[in-house]
C-alpha cells in the first residue's frame, strides 16, 4: 500500500468531494474514484458513503481518518523540514491570537524566538475575533476551539482546561463555595458570550455533570479584564488554566470547586493551530510552530 493513496484518502476527506479534490490535483475525478476504490479493495472496507449529492465518510473510513491523518502530517512535516535544511527562515510572518492568548503566551516567547530566528520578523494581530486568514494575509492563527471553516489545516497545540477561580479577599467575606449549586448565592464575574454568562458545566469524579445557572451584574472582555477583577475581589470568574496559573502560584487567586472539572461549552478545550495551506508552507511559519510545538512539549 503506498503512501499516496493514504494521502489521498486525507486529502479527498479534507476537502469533501472527488471533484475538489480532482481541482486541487489538476487531474479528472474518475481517476480519483479509481484510486479510492482500489484503497477500499486493498483494506478491505468501504470508506466513503457516495450519493449524487453528498460524499460522507463511513465509521470505518472516519476511524481510519482519525488514525492516519495526523501521521500523514507528521510525515509531510519530517519531508517539509529535510527539504527546508538549506533555506533560512526570513521575512515578516503575521501570526494572530486572542488577545489574553497572545499577551499572556505568545508575547513572553518572541524574544527567544527572534534570537531563534533573527531574519524573521514577527506581526502579531490579537483579537478575539477570528480573523479571515486569506483576506488578513495571516500565515499562522492560534484559536481557542477547532470548529474552522475553509481550506485550512488545523492541529492541537496544547491541552487547556477552566477553572473557576476568586481572591482570597472575596472569599473571606464571602458566602461558602463548596459545591458547584452554592454559586447561586455569588455574583460572577461574567464573560459576553452566551454559554459563558448564563450556566457554567460540572463534572464530578463519577461522570456525573452539573449544569449550574450563574448570574453577576458585571460582563467583561478580554478574558484578561475577567481576570484583573477578579484577582481584585469582584467575584468568581470562570478562566483557562493558561490565564491564572501564575496567580494562582502565587496566591493571588484561589482555585475553587477543585474536585469537579467545569466548562462553559465542552470539556476537551485546547489551543489549535491554525493556517491557510500546508502545500509549500514557507520555512517562517514551520520555524514558528516548531518553536510553539518545543514551548510546549507533549502536549499537542
Amino acid at each position: 500500500m503506498d503512501t499516496q493513496d493514504i494521502a489521498l484518502f486525507v486529502e479527498i476527506a479534507r476537502h469533501g468531494s472527488f471533484a475538489a479534490t480532482a481541482r486541487a490535483r489538476g487531474t479528472d475525478p474518475s481517476s480519483i474514484s479509481r484510486s479510492v476504490a482500489a484503497l477500499e479493495a486493498q483494506l478491505g472496507v468501504r470508506l466513503f458513503q457516495r450519493t449524487t449529492r453528498r460524499l460522507s465518510l463511513t465509521e470505518a473510513g472516519a476511524a481510519c481518518l482519525a488514525r492516519v491523518a495526523p501521521l500523514m502530517d507528521e510525515l509531510e512535516d519530517a519531508l517539509a523540514a529535510t527539504r527546508d535544511t538549506r533555506a533560512r527562515p526570513r521575512g515578516i510572518l503575521r501570526l494572530s491570537a486572542s488577545v489574553a492568548f497572545g499577551q499572556q503566551i505568545v508575547v513572553p516567547l518572541l524574544g527567544g524566538f527572534r534570537r531563534a530566528f533573527p531574519l524573521v520578523g514577527v506581526e502579531c494581530l490579537f483579537t478575539d475575533a477570528n480573523v479571515d486568514l486569506v483576506g488578513e494575509r495571516v500565515d499562522l492563527a492560534i484559536r481557542l476551539a477547532p470548529a474552522v471553516e475553509g481550506d485550512v489545516i488545523v492541529s492541537k497545540l496544547m491541552d487547556t482546561r477552566y477553572l473557576v477561580v476568586a481572591s482570597p479577599a472575596y472569599l473571606a467575606g464571602a458566602p461558602a463555595l463548596r459545591q458547584p449549586s452554592d454559586l447561586a448565592s455569588h455574583r460572577v464575574l461574567r464573560f459576553p458570550l452566551r454559554d459563558y454568562r448564563s450556566r457554567w458545566l460540572f463534572r464530578g469524579a463519577s461522570g456525573n455533570i452539573v449544569e449550574q445557572p450563574v448570574d453577576g451584574d458585571l460582563v467583561l472582555a478580554p478574558a484578561g479584564a475577567i481576570r484583573d477583577a477578579a484577582v481584585s475581589g469582584l467575584g468568581p470568574a470562570l478562566l483557562p488554566d493558561w490565564l491564572v496559573r501564575e496567580d494562582v502560584a502565587g496566591g493571588r487567586l484561589v482555585r475553587c470547586l477543585a474536585d469537579w472539572a467545569v466548562t462553559a461549552t465542552r470539556f476537551d478545550t485546547a489551543a489549535w493551530l491554525v493556517y491557510p495551506s500546508r502545500t509549500h508552507l514557507p520555512a517562517k511559519t514551520r520555524a514558528m510552530i516548531g518553536f510553539l510545538r518545543e514551548a510546549h512539549p507533549g502536549s499537542g
